[in-house]
């Protein structure tokens, strides 16, 4: 007997479960047997009433099958896109405690609603910006969106507006505070596409089921679309838009033999199996060997998304690819369309993050919003129109969302600050009502008033339509606050 075995022997004759299975595991034999035997432990805790994973199925009938997420980093003005506000017109140019509405600065929510990074960056500011644009009402529905959404706003019909959004960071931790339902100050928790990922698994073994557009911005990027302590194989994979390079160091470049990088992804899985079997409750080691053969099977499928010119000119002509204004976002709306169509589950798009948060109006929201409007609105549209022609609507969610609105008052004379109080996004698709315009701000668009709803409200509505209960994927040993869940907006289910 060896020492090794010597050594590790219990004393009644007996050799340890993970000394055999770590001596006898060469290869897959091993890996393969480790499986077998968590898989029947697994089954045994389930069937004595102990929690066990998500095993990829819905918990009820979902309504959708995917998502495309759409953030617009920095704060878009919910005034001049879905929440008009004549009022703000009206009483252009004078301060708000000079109007009627000055209750809006003696309301308790301006503590309660508000936890600030660095105290007093963000003042209320006292005199109201008029709309820097026209409004109108839109579709048969009649909802009232901005003349810069002129796209968009043809698809009305088909949108729920939720006009009556909160969140408590005014600043740009709010980009994480929306997609995970947490401060940044609490830390980092998984985001609402890896709670998706966790829960449902793949629809296709040869792309990610969780794919990123974009960048963020600050120190702290990653959180937006991580995983946390779900493990890091239900966090977002960033890709590019380039069908030479969409995925940094995924391709061993065109000195390598298909055959050879093969080999070498033979290797090391057996490497990493023999891993596995001594640490069978390492997530890293199980992601490693997923993200090792996902990527060698990536390869071939990955570039094949952004082979723009398999489409129809009539339909590239539709994104805007014909336009240099629109182009670069009407190709990650086109992608977007395209994963979805192959069975990725989570599509997150962002737009304004290389540079700046380019929504972030404080100067001038007339020359901001006024620029970046005609980027998206075009492609965002034309999304809407593609998914509803192709019959893919139906089981597909688009949601269009931002970190928070920007203030009534002005900052600076012409721009508009940061405001977490109340502000606007919009879903489509997936069993959600269309024509709808569901709560509100007050008259100024200063306060969230009717049917409020924190950021996890759209979370859950989106678990819901896929078919998932929050609670029933929490994870033993990590306590979820009761504000994590939400609550589905029923009201826009159809």
């Amino acid at each position: 007997m060896n020492t090794r075995t010597e050594i590790d022997d219990c004393g009644c004759g007996n050799i340890r479960r993970r000394t055999f299975l770590a001596d006898c595991g060469m290869g897959f034999t091993g890996l393969v047997l480790g499986a077998m035997l968590q898989r029947d432990a697994l089954a045994a805790a389930g069937s004595a009433g102990v929690w066990k994973p998500p095993d990829g199925k819905p918990h009820f009938t979902p309504k959708a099958k995917n998502v495309i997420w759409l953030f617009m980093l920095g704060g878009v003005s919910h005034l001049e896109s879905f929440d008009p506000k004549p009022a703000v017109n009206k009483y252009g140019g004078r301060k708000i405690i000079e109007t009627p509405y000055k209750d809006s600065l003696e309301s308790p929510l301006l503590k309660e609603n508000l936890r600030e990074v660095i105290a007093g960056l963000h003042k209320v500011h006292s005199t109201l910006l008029p709309m820097q644009i026209g409004h109108r009402k839109r579709g048969q529905s009649g909802i009232d969106i901005s003349d810069w959404w002129p796209h968009v706003g043809g698809m009305a019909d088909d949108l729920a507006v939720v006009r009556s959004m909160w969140t408590t960071d005014n600043n740009h931790g709010a980009q994480i505070q929306f997609q995970t339902g947490r401060h940044m100050l609490e830390g980092d928790f998984p985001s609402i596409g890896s709670w998706v990922h966790y829960g449902l698994g793949a629809l296709n073994e040869n792309l990610p089921q969780f794919v990123v557009f974009g960048n963020t911005l600050g120190n702290n990027v990653e959180a937006a679309h991580g995983a946390d302590y779900l493990g890091p194989e239900h966090a977002g994979v960033r890709l590019a838009v380039d069908p030479k390079n969409p995925l940094p160091f995924a391709s061993p470049g065109p000195q390598v033999y298909r055959e050879e990088q093969q080999g070498e992804f033979e290797l090391l899985r057996d490497l990493n199996g023999l891993v596995e079997v001594e640490y069978p409750s390492d997530a890293a080691t199980r992601a490693r060997i997923k993200s090792y053969e996902l990527a060698f099977r990536m390869q071939t499928a990955v570039p094949d998304i952004f082979r723009f010119k398999q489409e129809k000119e009539s339909t590239r002509k539709l994104y805007g690819f014909d336009n240099d204004v629109t182009r670069p976002f009407a190709e990650k709306c086109l992608a977007a369309r395209r994963l979805v169509e192959r069975g990725v589950r989570f599509v997150q798009v962002y737009h304004g993050g290389k540079g700046g948060n380019a929504w972030d109006a404080h100067k001038d929201v007339k020359k901001n919003h006024g620029e970046l409007c005609p980027k998206v609105d075009q492609p965002i549209a034309a999304l809407l129109k593609d998914l509803k022609q192709r019959g893919m609507l139906d089981e597909t969610m688009v949601v269009w969302v931002t970190e928070f609105g920007r203030t009534p008052a002005a900052q600076g004379g012409t721009g508009r600050d940061h405001h977490p109080f109340g502000f606007s996004v919009w879903m489509s698709g997936g069993g959600i009502k269309g024509g709808i315009a569901h709560g509100a701000t007050d008259e100024l668009g200063f306060h969230a008033v009717e049917n409020r709803h924190y950021v996890t409200d759209i979370h859950a509505t989106v678990l819901q339509q896929l078919g998932l209960d929050p609670r029933r994927l929490e994870v033993p040993g990590r306590k979820r606050l009761e504000i994590d869940f939400g609550n589905p907006i029923s009201e826009i289910i159809a």
